[in-house]
């Protein structure tokens, strides 16, 4: 399955990664379509996977969405990895989006690392992954192209919590009409 770039390649540095969440394979692609060092925040319940669960928690900074406690903790760990380590993913919509919008609505965790930590959101796209292995059937792949399409980085400079809210919605607004456009074109 090869992995077509399109987009300008933001300059490299520490960024709030933020991409669509559409399949299983958008884990997968994610690893060729940045070609940087990050991490990514993923769900703790995958560390339980035989073999596969061992890989995962050496790369991903596990969360347990259903615990205020551990939700903290793995933000203030994102905070540290984006400020002295590395780029950070975060899947905005928090699971594979099954409804018929271009997106799900977007949780504020990534716009709160970025503004807290002062770091650029880079999202990007991910539209071809949901017919290489569709959510709903995760005994079945499909060979096919994929693409990762790269937004244009967003400034968080001077940004507060306060501005939260308008960041995000710029951002979604952003991907959604890109996915659109891109669903439009075929």
């Amino acid at each position: 399955m090869p992995l077509r770039i399109q987009g300008a390649k933001p300059p490299e540095r520490r960024y709030v990664i933020i991409a669509n969440h559409i399949s299983y394979m958008d884990t997968v692609v994610v690893f060729s379509a940045i070609p940087w060092y990050f991490r990514a925040l993923g769900k703790a319940e995958m560390a339980q996977m035989p073999l596969l669960g061992f890989v995962y928690r050496q790369i991903v900074i596990m969360v347990k969405r259903d615990s205020a406690h551990n939700r903290s903790r793995s933000m203030r760990l994102m905070w540290r990895a984006v400020r002295n380590e590395s780029s950070v993913l975060i899947f905005p919509e928090g699971t594979f989006n099954e409804t018929a919008a271009p997106l799900k609505d977007f949780y504020d965790g990534a716009f709160r690392l970025a503004v807290t930590s002062q770091t650029p959101i880079f999202p990007m796209l991910f539209p071809d992954t949901v017919d290489r292995w569709h959510y709903s059937h995760w005994w079945k792949v499909w060979p096919g192209r994929n693409r990762a399409i790269y937004l244009d980085p967003v400034p968080v400079d001077g940004l507060t919590l306060a501005d939260v809210p308008a960041l995000k919605e710029k951002v979604y607004s952003a991907m959604g009409k890109a996915l659109i456009n891109i669903k439009e074109a075929g």
